[in-house]
C-alpha cells in the first residue's frame, strides 16, 4: 500500500468529507477521490458508503482504520526522535480534560511547569465530553471513566469529591435544609438529563429521581456559575466551589460523592520526553493537592 493513499484515507476518515480533507491535505478534492478509489481496487474492498451527508466508513473501512492509525502514530513518533524532538522537552502538548478539572485545576497549577519549560507549548481542551485519543484529537486525556481502548497506556490520576454548595444569600431566602427529603423544596442546578457524557455525572438523579431542576447544562462551569449567582443548588467537585468563599457545603454527611481521574495516551505520544515531563508533572500535581481535590480544609 502507498503510505500517501493511507493519509488521504486517513483524513477522509476523520472529516467524513473529500473537500475537507482536501483543504487539509492541501490537494484538490477530485485527487482525494482518485487516490481513495484507487486504494479500494488494490484492497479490493469498498472502504466508504457515499452520500449527501459524506464519505462514511464501512465495516472493512473501520477495520483499516485501526491500522492506519497506528501507522501514523508510528510515522510521526519516529519522525520526531530521528529529528531529536522526541528526546527533548521542545514542541506542543495537546491535553484533552473535563471542563471544570481542566479550567479550574490544570490551567492555573500548571503554570509554574510552563514558565520551567518555555520551550514546550501546552494545548488544553477542557471539553463536555471524552477527547479521542485514537483520533489524534490530544496526546494526553484526563477522564473521568477508565478508557477502555485497550492500545492505550492508562493510570488512576487520582481521585476528587463532590459535595452539595450554595450561597449563603440563596439560603437566607429559601426553604429550611436538614434532609435529602428537604431537596424537593429547593431551586436545583444540575446536568442535561440526555447529553451527560458519562453515567458517573448521574448525581442529582440518584439522589432526587422525581426532581424537576431549576436550571440545567451539559457545563459544569454554567452550573458553578449559576450557584455562585444564587440560583440555587448544586453539586460540584470540591476543587471547584473552593474558587468561591460564598459556595457553602452543605448536608456534608449525607451527600458525599468521590470519583476518580483516569490519565491516558497512546504509547508512541508516551515516549516523547515532552509528553511525559507533562504526564509526570499532572501525576505530581494531583499528589501535591489531594487535600483540595478531597475537600479537606
Amino acid at each position: 500500500m502507498d503510505w500517501d493513499d493511507i493519509r488521504i484515507f486517513l483524513e477522509v476518515a476523520r472529516t467524513e468529507r473529500l473537500s475537507e480533507a482536501a483543504k487539509r491535505l492541501r490537494i484538490n478534492a477530485s485527487t482525494v477521490s482518485r487516490r481513495l478509489h484507487r486504494l479500494e481496487a488494490y484492497l479490493e474492498i469498498q472502504l466508504f458508503e457515499r452520500g449527501q451527508e459524506g464519505h462514511q466508513l464501512t465495516s472493512q473501512g473501520q477495520l483499516l482504520l485501526a491500522t492506519a492509525r497506528q501507522m501514523e502514530q508510528q510515522a510521526l513518533t519516529a519522525g520526531e526522535i530521528l529529528q531529536g524532538l522526541g528526546e527533548e522537552r521542545i514542541g506542543s502538548v495537546r491535553i484533552g480534560s473535563t471542563e471544570g478539572f481542566g479550567s479550574f485545576f490544570i490551567t492555573p497549577k500548571l503554570a509554574d511547569f510552563c514558565r520551567r519549560n518555555p520551550r514546550l507549548v501546552v494545548e488544553l481542551l477542557p471539553m463536555p465530553r471524552f477527547v479521542k485519543l485514537t483520533r489524534q484529537e490530544a496526546d494526553l486525556a484526563v477522564t473521568i471513566e477508565r478508557p477502555r481502548h485497550t492500545s492505550l497506556v492508562v493510570t488512576k490520576l487520582c481521585d476528587y469529591r463532590l459535595h452539595l454548595y450554595a450561597t449563603q444569600d440563596y439560603l437566607e431566602q429559601a426553604p429550611e435544609l436538614n434532609s435529602i427529603e428537604d431537596l424537593n423544596r429547593h431551586r436545583l442546578i444540575g446536568y442535561v438529563d440526555d447529553l451527560m457524557f458519562s453515567d458517573q455525572l448521574n448525581y442529582m438523579e440518584r439522589l432526587l429521581p422525581d426532581a424537576q431542576p431549576a436550571f440545567r447544562s451539559t457545563s459544569v462551569v454554567a452550573q458553578y456559575t449559576q450557584a455562585r449567582a444564587g440560583l440555587g443548588l448544586a453539586i460540584l467537585p470540591c476543587f471547584l466551589a473552593a474558587e468561591a468563599p460564598e459556595l457553602k457545603p452543605l448536608l456534608t454527611d449525607k451527600i458525599s460523592l468521590t470519583r476518580s481521574f483516569w490519565l491516558a495516551a497512546q504509547p508512541e505520544r508516551k515516549r516523547l520526553a515532552r509528553v511525559e515531563a507533562v504526564w509526570q508533572e499532572l501525576k505530581r500535581l494531583t499528589e501535591a493537592h489531594q487535600d483540595l481535590l478531597m475537600g479537606r480544609d
